[in-house]
C-alpha cells in the first residue's frame, strides 16, 4: 500500500495574513486518473452519503463549525453566503435539487467526497502547469485569470489564489481555463483554503481523501 502523499504548506501576502492570521493555502500532489469515470467504489461512496445530506441536514448544517467559519469568512471579505454558496452547502444544495450525488467522473467524484466528507473544499489543476508553490494574494490592476484567450479580466484587489507567475484561481471561485487539468494530465495540484475556525485536521484529511479517492480511480483506470 502507497504512503499518503505530502501537504505541503503555500503562503499567504503579508497584507492579508495580518488581517487573517490563520488563513491557509495547502496542498498534495496526485496521479491524474487514467479514466474519466469514476470507480464504482466511489460512486457508491456518493450514494451512501447523499443519505446524510438529507433537507433537514442541508438547513441546520450551517451551524455546524466547519461549514459556520467558512460562512463568517466570506462574509468579513463580502461575500454573502446566501448568495454565493460556501462549497459544502453548494454540494448539499445540489444534492436536494438532483435527489443524490450523480457521477460527474472520477475527478469531479472526488472533489465532492472531499467536501462532504470533511466540510473542507478542494480544487485541482495541472500540475504540469503551475509555476511553483500557491499562496493567496490580492489581484494587481488589469491583471487576468491564467493567460490565453479564456483568461477573464480580474478586479483590483480581488482575492485570488496564484503561483510564482500569475493568478490561478478565484478565492472560492473558478480555476483559471488555462491551468484546469488536461485529459492527458499526468499530475494534478489538490489544494485547499482553509478559513480561520478551520482545525488543521479537516484540512489534512480533505486533502488525503480526495487523493486516496483518485488512487482508487488510477488503480482501476
Amino acid at each position: 500500500m502507497s504512503s499518503d502523499p505530502d501537504v505541503h504548506e503555500g503562503w499567504v501576502a503579508r497584507e492579508l495574513a495580518l488581517e487573517f492570521p490563520a488563513l491557509r493555502v495547502a496542498w498534495v500532489t496526485a496521479a491524474a486518473p487514467r479514466s474519466s469515470r469514476g470507480p464504482q467504489e466511489l460512486r457508491d461512496r456518493l450514494r451512501v452519503l447523499a443519505d446524510r445530506f438529507h433537507g433537514a441536514r442541508a438547513l441546520t448544517m450551517r451551524r455546524e463549525a466547519v461549514p459556520a467559519a467558512y460562512r463568517a469568512f466570506f462574509r468579513h471579505v463580502g461575500l454573502d453566503p446566501d448568495v454565493q454558496r460556501t462549497p459544502v452547502e453548494a454540494a448539499a444544495l445540489t444534492r436536494l435539487v438532483e435527489g443524490g450525488f450523480r457521477s460527474h467522473g472520477a475527478l469531479e467524484d472526488a472533489l465532492t467526497l472531499a467536501v462532504l466528507e470533511t466540510g473542507v473544499p478542494v480544487w485541482a489543476l495541472d500540475d504540469e502547469r503551475v509555476d511553483g508553490p500557491l499562496g493567496v494574494r490580492a489581484a494587481g490592476a488589469g491583471e487576468r485569470l491564467g493567460e490565453g484567450e479564456l483568461a477573464a479580466d480580474l478586479p483590483a484587489g480581488r482575492m485570488v489564489v496564484a503561483d510564482d507567475a500569475r493568478a490561478v484561481a478565484v478565492l472560492f471561485g473558478e480555476v483559471a481555463p488555462s491551468r484546469r487539468p488536461r485529459a492527458a494530465a499526468a499530475r494534478l495540484r489538490l489544494f485547499t483554503v482553509a478559513v480561520p475556525g478551520v482545525p488543521a485536521l479537516h484540512v489534512e484529511e480533505a486533502l488525503l481523501q480526495c487523493a486516496d479517492a483518485l488512487g482508487d480511480a488510477v488503480g482501476r483506470g
